[in-house]
């Protein structure tokens, strides 16, 4: 009997044609395993830190200042005395909660906006635009600075807020493009004509359909959030400097300069500097996870 060729392999150099094996992908092939490690050794690092710090952040020890990196002070000491190695896991903490809670209010005012945007009038949604673009065109630590100034006041939870009102402008406009483009489908026409509301309509019908696209912006938020606390901070109209944070520790750098004391900028700034790191890889990879996902649609 003889064989089908219905599947043969012909033309020149056939035998040397490989057919690629599909291979099994593993869940962690492509993710930042690294950055995900380390920062979550960081967070719960600072999360309990009163489990892993060797001294009482706060406490002033004036017989101790300005001391190097030793066996009882593992980072060393500040210009006041105290435990550079606690203040960093208890002021890591402080910077982490304000980047998370700017984010969660930059976020949630980006979405109503941004909705609000792309269900509007062709007129009302130019002019909120042209409104968001005028803020974009301004340096965010301007606009930061400036309605800083207006509140006059400098505790943690007033820093959050200002760089959370202030941080909002281009999660809204991803909003809008994706609004616009799912506002005239079946589900949300019947939605609307079964009495659906607004809230309704963005929780159930337009949300799910976004969030994904707007996940690396938000991760990228709070990487800002923490970079513009430590930016005002190290200006002096941050958090006053007995509030611990990665900020206000970086603010000492000028007088760790004239006394020679590296270790109170190098140390604080490694940590920033890598939880930074590990937060843009993590954006990194949800963008690209996005991006390649809506190419295969």
């Amino acid at each position: 009997m003889e064989a089908d060729k219905t599947f043969q392999l012909v033309g020149a150099g056939y035998k040397d044609t490989v057919v690629p094996v599909e291979r099994k992908q593993h869940w962690w092939t492509g993710r930042p395993i690294c950055s995900m490690v380390i920062l979550g050794i960081i967070i719960l690092a600072c999360v309990g830190c009163r489990f892993f710090m060797t001294h009482d952040p706060t406490y002033m020890d004036l017989a101790s200042y300005n001391l190097a990196p030793n066996g009882e002070f593992w980072f060393g000491t500040d210009t006041m005395g105290r435990d550079i190695f606690s203040m960093i896991l208890y002021g890591g903490r402080i910077s982490l909660f304000i980047g998370i809670l700017a984010t969660v209010l930059s976020t949630f005012i980006a979405v109503v906006y941004g909705s609000i945007s792309g269900i509007a009038p062709g007129w009302l949604d130019e002019g909120m635009m042209r409104f968001t673009e005028i803020l974009l065109s301004i340096p965010s630590i301007l606009i930061i600075i400036f309605v800083q100034a207006l509140i006059g006041k400098d505790n943690i939870l007033v820093i959050a807020f200002v760089i959370g009102i202030t941080s909002w402008m281009s999660i809204s406009k991803i909003v809008r493009t994706e609004v616009r483009q799912i506002r005239e489908s079946e589900y949300v026409i019947a939605s609307r004509c079964m009495g659906g509301g607004f809230w309704h309509i963005l929780r159930v019908h337009l949300l799910p359909n976004f969030v994904s696209s707007i996940m690396f912006m938000v991760v990228m938020n709070v990487r800002g959030a923490i970079v513009a606390e430590s930016t005002l901070s190290f200006l002096g109209i941050g958090l006053p400097i007995e509030v611990i944070s990665w900020g206000s520790m970086l603010s000492l750098a000028e007088k760790a300069l004239m006394t020679n004391s590296w270790w109170m900028i190098l140390i604080p700034g490694l940590f920033l500097v890598i939880t930074l790191m590990c937060i843009t890889n993590i954006g990194n990879y949800i963008r690209k996870n996005v991006n390649q996902r809506q190419s295969n649609m």
